[in-house]
């Protein structure tokens, strides 16, 4: 009996990563599922946070990590205004992910800012799932 108890233990501590997953963060998904998006991809997500994207009129590099570097749970620092950007990981700011309109609001603008035009669902979905894992 001690040795299934330690092996469940040992099996859940090494099957277990964290989700912070938030009733705002799956309404959202389930809208961009009913916009024709049929799975979510981390890798994806992780591939467009440090993706570069050149600014069409200033010829600059820009990535999503320029602002909030690549480590999700640190500070960030927008690069214009030098304003402090609180971390984006739910692991250590559970406030992030929680309001849908808020999610919304720094999408349109963070995405057009970086990439030049708004994310498709797919990029939010993927975002999204990406941003949560951290």
């Amino acid at each position: 009996m001690r040795n299934t108890i330690l092996l469940t233990g040992t099996i859940t501590a090494v099957l277990w990563q964290p989700v912070f997953a938030s009733e705002a963060m799956d309404t959202l998904l389930d809208q961009y599922r009913s916009e024709g998006v049929t799975e979510f991809s981390l890798e994806a997500g992780k591939v467009m946070w440090t993706q570069e994207f050149t600014d069409a009129e200033t010829g600059k590099v820009r990535q999503c990590s320029t602002c909030h570097t690549a480590d999700l749970t640190q500070e960030g620092k927008h690069e214009k205004t030098g304003k402090v950007i609180k971390p984006l990981a739910p692991s250590v700011n559970p406030e992030r992910l929680t309001k849908i309109a808020e999610i919304n609001k720094w999408f349109k603008r963070n995405c057009k800012w970086t990439i030049g035009r708004e994310c498709t669902p797919q990029e939010k979905g993927d975002f999204l799932t990406f941003i949560n894992a951290q």
